[in-house]
């Protein structure tokens, strides 16, 4: 008896399959990775903008306070007849202020701070590290000169660690400043 099988080849064979799938796959990863690349690229773009909106903050309040300084006449806070004086235990600077109160700015553990009328108040965020604090005076040295007091700030900051270390956006950042009132 002789049995007649006929092969319905209306289906794919495993190597088709296996072709078609890797193609599938390399059609889809490239969008795929583009996609996960821009939403890192924006992660980061949104971290940076963050940074600069907190550090451009921190700069103009330290701009006008310093801006707005008085000579100090009788010496209470600093020197007598000095305007700006640089801290000698950490990076920053004091000064009277225009209400006539004894008021500073300094580092501390990597947190910038404003001390007025010994209420310490911290000017960063927690998620930015102050890496550098620099102050620069001119025009301050002698008080009959009739120079104009200058106070240069330069402030370099990051995220802090703990951030994903491609997230961490870093900002240096450099004004000077001079007092609104003339010194004569």
């Amino acid at each position: 008896m002789a049995t007649n099988f006929q092969f319905n080849n209306k289906g794919y064979t495993l190597i088709e399959v296996l072709v078609a799938m890797s193609i599938f796959l390399t059609i889809i990863a490239a969008p795929t990775s583009f996609f996960v690349s821009s939403l890192k690229g924006q992660q980061k773009a949104l971290a940076s903008q963050e940074m600069i909106d907190n550090v451009s903050y921190i700069m103009e309040y330290m701009s006008r306070a310093l801006r707005m300084a008085k000579k100090d006449l009788t010496g209470t806070c600093i020197g007598q007849n000095m305007n700006y004086e640089n801290l000698i235990d950490a990076p920053g600077i004091r000064f009277l202020n225009y209400q006539d109160k004894c008021q500073k700015f300094f580092l501390e553990d990597g947190t910038l701070k404003e001390s007025k009328d010994d209420v310490i108040n911290n000017l960063t965020p927690n998620d930015l590290e102050v890496v550098s604090f620099k102050i620069g005076l001119s025009g301050d040295e002698n008080p009959g000169d009739n120079k104009q007091p200058r106070v240069t700030l330069f402030l370099e900051v990051r995220g802090k660690r703990g951030q994903k270390t491609e997230l961490q956006p870093e900002i240096k950042i450099q004004t000077t400043i001079s007092q609104r009132n003339l010194d004569i």
